[in-house]
């Protein structure tokens, strides 16, 4: 055995030696953005505080700059994380219906109390509508950014023949879901916020 394949083997055993892998920087970062998209939707944008998502992570807070910029950074990455993830969640559901009723199970998974009661696990727009009303206006593009690719992964599963009709229908119908979110959320029981859900999904169903 030559000496290189040697010292090879002995790195490929040593404690420290996964956290040299350019994989493991990547997974770091991406742990680090799930951490903080599930905190901003359950906390509001101050829930991305630097020293509380890297404790989150595991890591100390001088270690921050090795994975974003600037704290701006590390909430629009969040962000994108969060519209993505609910993205997905809604899509996956429309994919599994018959087209005609694919914008039905957007209506029924975008609404079930699951959502409601795990705002981290929800639409950043339902958790973040007003702040983000308020954002910084350098942030302004990236989340209207964000918006656009928001409505174009929902807008094939609309009701309606026309593009327009489908964009009306989908502002009607996210605009209703998301004040329907968020008036359940300020309501202290749960059947309370069942009824608002209800009553919001079966308004719905029967409009389109």
């Amino acid at each position: 055995m030559d000496s290189m394949s040697l010292v090879q083997r002995i790195l490929a055993v040593l404690p420290f030696a996964k956290f040299a892998r350019p994989e493991h920087k990547l997974e770091t970062h991406q742990k680090i953005v799930r951490d903080a998209s599930r905190r901003v939707r359950a906390e509001g944008l101050s829930g991305a505080a630097v020293s509380a998502v890297m404790k989150d992570a595991g890591l100390t807070h001088g270690g921050f700059y090795k994975h974003f910029g600037s704290k701006d950074d590390l909430l629009l990455e969040s962000l994108r994380e969060g519209f993505r993830e609910i993205e997905d969640a809604l899509a996956h559901a429309a994919e599994l219906s018959p087209s005609r009723e694919a914008w039905k199970a957007i209506l029924k998974t975008y609404l079930s109390l699951d959502l409601c009661e795990y705002p981290e696990r929800g639409c950043p727009l339902a958790s973040l509508a007003p702040e983000l009303a308020r954002a910084d206006k350098k942030l302004k593009p990236q989340i209207a950014a964000e918006l656009a690719n928001y409505k174009s992964r929902m807008m094939p599963f609309m009701p309606g023949r026309r593009s327009a009709d489908k964009e009306r229908a989908l502002f009607v119908i996210f605009s209703t879901m998301i004040g329907a979110i968020e008036i359940s959320r300020m309501l202290p029981e749960r059947a309370m916020r069942e009824r608002v859900l209800a009553s919001t999904r079966d308004f719905l169903l029967g409009s389109f």
